[in-house]
């Protein structure tokens, strides 16, 4: 039957035995074009592989084993090869790299989510002193950003705050606006109020609607102001009062000179007028 092929050829069972994958999971990585047989018998249908292809099976092994996904798998298969030039290997070197950035941001994800459920289960379900105040309309100057994810609206945040601080003004009083509800991609922004406001390129001066809002103080870490802001959610639904967004955080505190515990930031969401 292998007559007229190589004898190194190693049944699938063989090798999977060899490379310490499943025979189903070599199927799998057939089918996408991973690691395909050396050869398929045409009468039987049987897959062959052979041993030089032990190399490439161990190397998606380990990178599955480090949650590394398919296409980057591939994409470090293809560079991986003897005598592939130092181009190739730093292509794929970046493309490690960017899981590896990937997992960081997860990670540190994870860490923030475990000191929010330790603070909860610390001091109970979140709560807050709610006030109803009335907010004139305020000149602001405005920029915008989108954020891809929730986990990436820290980052649009510092973007929108550079460039309003770029423009040195003289007494800032910076209000980050977010959307309460999240689409696929998230508008953030941030508004400079007050008088005498700078210019700052591809910013326009709007007016930040006044109205009638419920207010809460947060104090702590910018990362769990998120559990203000549900207290206020909550607070405005057990009264039957229907929010309007953004959520509103006006940043009383500077973080570079305030310990994180001590932040201060006014969380405010505006109410529906009532007929």
């Amino acid at each position: 039957m292998l007559g007229h092929v190589n004898d190194d050829l190693l049944s699938i069972g063989q090798f999977a035995r060899l490379a310490r994958l499943s025979v189903k999971q070599l199927r799998h990585y057939a089918t996408l074009g991973l690691l395909e047989p050396a050869w398929i018998d045409p009468a039987s249908g049987y897959r062959y592989y052979r041993t030089a292809q032990a190399r490439d099976a161990l190397v998606i092994g380990l990178l599955r084993s480090l949650d590394v996904p398919l296409p980057v798998v591939a994409e470090v298969l293809s560079h991986a090869g003897e005598g592939e030039d130092a181009r190739g290997r730093d292509s794929a070197a970046a493309a490690l790299a960017r899981v590896r950035d990937d997992l960081e941001a997860e990670l540190a994800r994870r860490r923030r989510t475990l000191k929010s459920l330790e603070h909860i289960l610390t001091t109970g379900l979140p709560g807050a002193e709610v006030t109803i105040v009335t907010e004139p309309p305020r000149p602001a100057i405005v920029v915008r950003d989108l954020a891809a994810t929730p986990e990436d609206i820290g980052r649009a945040t510092s973007a929108c705050v550079a460039r309003l601080m770029a423009a040195e003004p003289p007494a800032p009083a910076l209000v980050g606006l977010f959307p309460l509800d999240y689409g696929e991609s998230i508008l953030v922004a941030v508004a400079l109020t007050g008088t005498g406001l700078p210019r700052v390129p591809g910013a326009d001066p709007e007016i930040l609607p006044g109205g009638t809002f419920a207010t809460a103080a947060h104090v702590g870490p910018y990362d769990q102001i998120s559990l203000t802001a549900h207290a206020l959610l909550t607070w405005c639904a057990e009264r039957g009062h229907a929010p309007t967004g953004p959520l509103r955080e006006a940043y009383v505190s500077d973080p570079a000179t305030t310990p994180p515990e001590r932040l201060v930031t006014h969380l405010m969401i505006r109410l529906e007028d009532e007929e």
